[in-house]
């Protein structure tokens, strides 16, 4: 950091104050005595108190912070924009408006639109406007930079403020101490040092004075602010760097994520396409078990039904009723004993007929039949015994018949 000494005060002329009857009794300590008529400062305390203004500053600007440069008195523009600018500080060198920091976010408004009027200045959209439109917008882009053009960077409030003349910047300096933003101030003979953290007596007339101790503060911002700067760039480098492993590593996961994924879903679609494979494999053996079983199940429904359609086809023995009624044709009859050849003829005859008719319903009903149930072996055999008994009886009384005839 650039330091000053007694010798380069003295060159300057730091230690020329005002005039003895304007002096301010609150500066009687930084005072080293009186030459015709003019207040000498004490250069000692100013070397003192000025270093400790610089490393202040310094430290500042070094962990990040805002110094705003005030100055609007002709001895001090030129050097506060110079050095402002270099620190790549805000800085009012013209006019200070009312409010800037108090009302700080009409100040924000106002600096906004003055990016906006110079954002369609540079894009060439103003000359597209009617004439009017654009001399009034002109003018108005013209106003804010005179009276914001070196605070238009400054997005929040400053961290400290540094001001040349206490009686001219009488506005900044009851703002900032109101805000209890810490003032740098280089304060002459005539002014009240109390609201002022960093007192730097000097002269605050002189340009060279103005330069030496505007430069001094400059240099320390300068530099601390240039070294913040290059840890700024190497803290964005790693923090950018974490930021593309963060993202190659998300990139990774969401990878593997969307794999572990699509193989879960493969396995659950082959897990279902086999288990829809096994259901239908048990189908079909299901089917092909019930084939045999419904085969067996058929063959001796046909058989009863051909057993039972067999009697009235083939000739069972029929009813009690129907063998009595066609008993007599059946069996032969023996020839009477008186010789008489003709009475068997009419029986015949006679017996035929019933047999016949008998048969004739007996096929016709046959078909519509349902088909018969099996008979037991029981049954059968009663059946059989019933249609012997049917018989003899049939035979006593043809015999009977022929005897009597």
């Amino acid at each position: 950091m650039p330091e000053a000494g007694l010798k380069e005060l003295l060159e300057a002329g730091v230690h020329f104050g005002h005039q003895t009857r304007r002096w301010n009794p609150n500066m009687r300590r930084y005072i080293f005595g009186e030459l015709d008529g003019i207040h000498i400062i004490d250069l000692v305390q100013t070397e003192a108190l000025l270093e400790n203004a610089r490393r202040f500053a310094g430290e500042l600007a070094s962990g990040g912070g805002t110094v705003l440069f005030v100055g609007t008195k002709k001895q001090a523009r030129g050097p506060v924009e110079e050095w402002a600018n270099r620190c790549k500080m805000p800085y009012v060198n013209q006019r200070w408006l009312g409010g800037l920091l108090t009302n700080f976010n009409t100040m924000s408004a106002r600096i906004a639109r003055l990016h906006e009027l110079t954002g369609w200045r540079e894009e060439g959209k103003l000359e597209l406007l009617p004439t009017k439109e654009r001399m009034g917008m002109l003018a108005e882009l013209a106003k804010l930079e005179f009276n914001l053009g070196g605070v238009r960077d400054m997005d929040r409030l400053p961290d400290a403020v540094f001001v040349t003349d206490l009686k001219t910047e009488e506005i900044a300096v009851r703002e900032a101490a109101r805000l209890r933003i810490p003032i740098i101030g280089l304060v002459d003979t005539n002014c009240d040092p109390k609201p002022i953290d960093y007192v730097i007596p000097g002269n605050d007339d002189a340009i060279r004075s103005c330069q030496l101790v505007i430069g001094t503060i400059g240099g320390a911002v300068e530099e601390g602010a240039g070294a913040w700067r290059v840890q700024e760039e190497k803290r964005i480098a790693v923090e950018m760097e974490r930021r593309k492993k963060e993202e190659e590593e998300r990139k990774k996961r969401e990878e593997e994520e969307k794999e572990r994924v699509a193989a879960e879903e493969a396995a659950k679609k082959a897990a279902a396409e086999a288990e829809v494979a096994k259901q239908a494999q048990q189908a079909q053996q299901q089917a092909q078990q019930a084939a045999p079983a419904q085969a067996q199940q058929g063959a001796p429904g046909q058989g009863s039904g051909a057993q039972a359609a067999g009697p009235v086809a083939a000739g069972d023995p029929p009813p009690p009723a129907v063998a009595k009624a066609s008993s007599g044709a059946v069996p032969p009859t023996a020839p009477p004993a008186g010789g008489a050849s003709k009475a068997p003829i009419p029986v015949a005859k006679q017996t035929a007929a019933p047999e016949k008719a008998a048969a004739a319903p007996a096929e016709e009903k046959a078909p519509a039949e349902p088909v018969a149930t099996q008979k037991s072996p029981e049954q059968s055999a009663a059946e059989e015994k019933g249609s012997a008994e049917a018989a003899t009886a049939g035979k006593d009384e043809t015999a009977k018949e022929g005897g009597e005839s």
